[in-house]
């Protein structure tokens, strides 16, 4: 019996970049529509919502949350160009009124915990007791002082909001 030899081809080395660059370029076309239509982020730089959230945090948001929010839950929106990330404490339906003993929410003080500084009224804000309308949110920053937020331009209608925050990476300082 003749022997017949069996010529093994050599994968093409050009052939397997090629299949390697179509392979990256399909992870990273499949990361640049999540992070355009399903999920943002962001690089928080102002000290609103310290110590939960500080300057210099990545900020990642899920988009499809505008359904309706909870309070305690915290948002992306924008005010005046400038995205801001804002905690909610009242939704449709409530009352809200902000008085000299703090926050309080349908005639109940609130009691927050994670809130280091006091909730106060500013003199040039909008007009309290108010009640939130179906499709809105009234939202402050957990840096209570000097803080733009519902306090000076009112509730935020949920469809101006850009979603709602999943997760922070946080940034090292050395």
């Amino acid at each position: 019996m003749d022997k017949v030899k069996r010529v093994q081809k050599k994968p093409s080395v050009l052939k397997d970049l090629l299949y390697l660059f179509i392979k990256i370029a399909l992870i990273a076309s499949t990361f640049a529509l999540l992070f355009t239509f399903m999920f943002g982020f962001i690089r928080y730089q102002e000290p609103a919502m310290t110590p939960a959230i500080k300057d210099g945090d990545l900020v990642i948001f899920y988009r499809y949350n505008q359904s309706g929010y909870l309070p305690q839950d915290v948002v992306v929106l924008t005010y005046e160009g400038e995205k801001q990330v804002r905690r909610v404490v009242a939704t449709a339906g409530d009352t809200v009124d902000i008085t000299e003993n703090g926050l309080i929410i349908n005639g109940a003080l609130q009691q927050e915990p994670e809130i280091i500084q006091r909730t106060e009224r500013y003199a040039e804000g909008i007009r309290m007791p108010l009640t939130v309308q179906e499709g809105e949110v009234f939202v402050l920053g957990d840096s209570r002082i000097g803080v733009t937020d519902s306090r000076i331009y009112g509730c935020v209608e949920i469809k101006d909001t850009l979603g709602k925050v999943m997760t922070i990476m946080r940034r090292r300082t050395i």
